[in-house]
């Protein structure tokens, strides 16, 4: 049984960490805390934990974290996470950091496009980039976790057999993705109010959205070279889920496998519990993987192009699921405890 800290505990990451690690028959969650400033019993923040769980979430207050907790998640804002990290680490804790903090090894990238001054540089490189589909190895013995972004997720795991055995044009990479409101997290601000977002529809951060480095970086590794993507996400009227499509070209080399593409990927991700790749001319949706922590997929040839469709829900696979899967395996515990 492992004890569990959750800092960020009342936004809608902290919400659905909770949810899943009480039903975790492997967990103890110890101790909850927010930047709030005041204490407060969570089930009188979130009424569904009424019964469940009678935990107070209290100040941030690192010492009485570290006292309580084996491994923390920080489910926080961008920019936050590099103020708590140092302290947990020296204390030897484990942690698994939902924000962008330690996912981008740039540190220019990282500044550019969080607007931010790195305060932590010296424990960036230690950080393992939290897609356990890709370093699973790494994340096993893990004294930092960078759990990626909800985006970011989508995609690699769309694009990472194609990109991996060069079969596409690198030059020629679409991502259209979409979101429901919640992938802005918890907080107020006009355009996720319901009278704006409902019964509309637009694209926004068109060319500056801060998911655009992180999927680079990550294709430039499974490419090994330095590659760039054009990304368009969009704002849906929903609460939650993302659906990615994705165009590219082909290279010479895909045509000899035009007719294996949908087999490649079956057996690229034939061991990976969370990804479903669909069969021929069958496309995913929404509904398929809200409420989960699956990845589903769907490759189609079009001819001299590829067409890709992956899902997620952005809170579950694209964040808290995604965390409690990493747990699980820096734990040795089942990949799917809790999950499913």
């Amino acid at each position: 049984m492992v004890n569990v800290g959750i800092v960020g505990a009342t936004g809608y990451t902290g919400e659905e960490l909770i949810d899943i690690l009480l039903n975790h028959p492997n967990t103890r969650i110890t101790n909850i805390s927010s930047r709030s400033g005041q204490s407060e019993i969570i089930s009188e923040i979130f009424p569904k934990f009424k019964n469940r769980t009678e935990l107070t979430c209290d100040p941030i207050n690192i010492k009485e974290i570290a006292k309580k907790s084996d491994i923390v998640f920080l489910a926080l804002p961008h920019t936050v996470s590099m103020d708590l990290v140092p302290g947990l680490l020296k204390a030897g804790k484990r942690v698994i950091d939902l924000s962008a903090d330690y996912r981008l090894k740039n540190i220019k990238v990282y500044e550019k496009y969080y607007q931010v001054k790195h305060k932590n540089a010296l424990n960036l490189p230690m950080a393992v980039y939290g897609l356990p589909e890709i370093y699973r190895l790494k994340i096993r013995d893990a004294k930092l976790v960078a759990n990626p972004g909800c985006y970011p997720t989508a995609a690699v795991l769309s694009l990472a057999p194609l990109v991996a055995f060069g079969l596409v044009d690198l030059d020629s990479l679409v991502i259209d993705a979409k979101s429901g409101v919640t992938g802005a997290g918890r907080k107020l601000a006009e355009g996720l109010l319901f009278s704006e977002a409902n019964e509309d529809f637009k694209a926004y951060k068109v060319g500056t959205h801060q998911h655009t480095p992180e999927i680079e970086q990550e294709l430039s590794k499974l490419a090994g070279k330095k590659i760039k993507v054009t990304f368009v996400p969009h704002l849906l009227p929903l609460n939650r889920g993302i659906l990615a499509t994705i165009y590219v070209r082909k290279t010479h080399a895909a045509y000899s496998k035009s007719q294996n593409i949908i087999e490649l990927y079956k057996k690229f991700y034939k061991k990976e519990p969370f990804v479903r790749i669909k069969e021929k001319d069958s496309f995913p949706r929404l509904k398929d993987v809200v409420g989960t922590n699956f990845c589903d997929i769907a490759v189609h040839d079009s001819g001299d192009k590829i067409i890709v469709v992956g899902v997620i829900d952005n809170l579950l696979k694209g964040a808290s699921g995604q965390a409690v899967q990493n747990m699980n395996i820096m734990c040795g515990y089942p990949e799917t405890a809790g999950l499913l």
